[in-house]
């Protein structure tokens, strides 16, 4: 009886960095998406001031949470807007890697 418990024991040490692997792989797919989210909405806050006549990348700092403030790369040509975004991650190279982009397109009014 007594190898069983012991058995047992090992099997639990044995599971516990493959579900310490899986949480984190979970939480690094939940940070990524929540990343897709704020990229969009700064892809559309940098947009709207475009087409008000305002700089965009101030617009897309400001719709940002200030841990994402210094992860954003902001590219503008002709009338699209392009928000890139790295994730929160413990590695960068992961961050890099899960890099995500959202494109807003943007039509000023014709004056005159």
């Amino acid at each position: 009886m007594g190898g069983e418990r012991g058995q047992a024991s090992i099997e639990v040490l044995a599971g516990i960095p493959a579900l310490l692997l899986g949480g984190l792989i979970a939480l690094q797919l939940l940070a990524a998406g929540y990343s897709l989210t704020l990229a969009d909405g700064a892809a559309e806050a940098g947009a709207m001031a475009l087409a008000a006549g305002r700089p965009a990348a101030p617009a897309v700092r400001e719709a940002l949470p200030g841990w994402a403030r210094d992860r954003v790369g902001i590219e503008i040509d002709r009338g699209r807007l392009t928000v890139r975004l790295r994730p929160p991650s413990p590695l960068g190279t992961i961050a890099r890697s899960l890099e995500l982009s959202s494109s807003a397109w943007v039509r000023r009014p014709v004056d005159g």
